[in-house]
């Protein structure tokens, strides 16, 4: 019976490991983010000083920390972001809830890759 209960829990990581992104309710170190924020950071774990942006964004290549991003938070104030990988709301997106951040863009299309943002969705 343990064995099964064990089996089970790796079976439900090994499947929540498959994600192309998955989120996290935000932690104590991205205080440096300001509230309404999406931010960047270059590091993995929202290491740094993070990238700021506000509302939607068509051209988000332009700034280095989104360009080269490794970890975002969304920060906003009442809303859900829209993450894409290409310009002007082009290519994969997902959505990255309020209050929520992705420890590591690692693995996915975003890696160095978050072009545009749409706020509100």
């Amino acid at each position: 019976m343990i064995r099964r209960g064990i089996a089970a829990i790796v079976v439900a990581a090994a499947l929540t490991g498959l994600s192309a992104v998955s989120a996290s309710p935000a932690s104590a170190g991205l205080s440096d983010c300001p509230a309404g924020a999406l931010c960047a950071y270059l590091s993995e774990n929202a290491g740094g000083i993070p990238g700021k942006v506000y509302g939607d964004n068509a051209n988000l290549q332009q700034y280095y920390k989104f360009a080269n991003a490794e970890s975002l938070y969304n920060h906003g104030n009442n809303c859900n972001v829209r993450i894409y990988y290409g310009l002007n709301w082009s290519g994969p997106s997902y959505v990255l809830d309020r209050g929520w951040w992705n420890p590591t863009l690692a693995g996915t299309v975003y890696w160095h890759h978050v072009y545009s943002n749409d706020w509100c969705v």
